[in-house]
């Protein structure tokens, strides 16, 4: 039986560098290192495999075909926006409360597409 995506992959050109950051903005922890990959892994045991990257990067728009943002759950929306404006991230959005559902969208430092959210009622 199938349980859970595992992970998620984002290609770098500087791995370790990339991933320090998500330790420093996010509080995640450094789980696996080696020469061409570092995992991350968030408090509740999901991990973002960051790897080397080949080539240069392709500028897509938010509405493309494929994967275009990782959400990030948070349980204090103001308190952890404040933590990644402090962090200097570029945002994309402003916060918006929709249905007492609260978001933003920014990017990290190689221009990936994240964003915060903490809902008001889980989805089922």
């Amino acid at each position: 039986m199938f349980t859970a995506f595992e992970h998620t992959g984002i290609a770098s050109p500087d791995h370790k560098k990339l991933a320090q950051w998500y330790v420093e903005v996010f509080g995640f922890a450094i789980v696996y290192q080696s020469a061409g990959a570092t995992f991350v892994k968030a408090p509740n045991g999901s991990m973002i495999e960051i790897i080397a990257a080949e080539g240069d990067r392709v500028e897509l728009a938010m509405k493309q075909p494929g994967l275009r943002h990782l959400a990030l759950a948070v349980d204090d929306f103001d308190a952890d926006l404040a933590r990644i404006r402090a962090a200097g991230v570029k945002f994309l959005s402003e916060p918006v409360d929709a249905k007492g559902n609260q978001v933003v969208f920014f990017t990290d430092p190689e221009g990936n597409i994240l964003h915060l959210i903490q809902r008001a009622t889980p989805l089922p």
